[in-house]
């Protein structure tokens, strides 16, 4: 289970380090085969490869109807395996589709992670707070 923010800066090849934390459960569970893709609140999913294998097949099999949405996920997906440094390359289509320049959060949730640059989380972070609780939350509580 994937949890909690980790602010990385990119580097001038558009390489993310992954951080120690994660990257150890990462090799055990998928050997360090990952993918990232789009996702379109304008951010990256990474997946340990056996997770995006998984959601790969059942978006494969969606309908006619939803061929956008597969090209959104399926098809962006790059397949990305860490250095001997722990860092992964992000393409160049990727980080521009995702507004990602230096300063990103890896966002831990549950079975993967989000890849978003850092300002653009936080403003819409502050949107969500704004808008307020969604009614789908309304008995949630701590």
């Amino acid at each position: 289970m994937f949890q909690g923010a980790s602010a990385i800066n990119l580097d001038a090849k558009g390489r993310m380090s992954i951080p120690a934390r994660h990257r150890d459960a990462l090799a055990i569970e998928c050997e360090g085969r990952l993918t990232l893709t789009k996702h379109p609140h304008g951010c990256l999913l990474f997946f340990p490869r056996p997770v995006w294998e998984n959601h790969r097949a059942q978006i494969a099999a969606w309908p006619m109807s939803a061929r956008a949405w597969q090209r959104i996920f399926l098809g962006n997906a790059c397949d990305v395996e860490p250095d001997t440094a722990g860092r992964i390359l992000i393409s160049p289509e990727l980080r521009a589709t995702a507004g990602l320049t230096r300063e990103v959060m890896m966002i831990g949730m549950g079975t993967h992670f989000e890849i978003w640059d850092a300002a653009k989380l936080a403003a819409s972070e502050q949107q969500a707070i704004e808008a307020g609780m969604p009614d789908a939350l309304s008995n949630f509580s701590f």
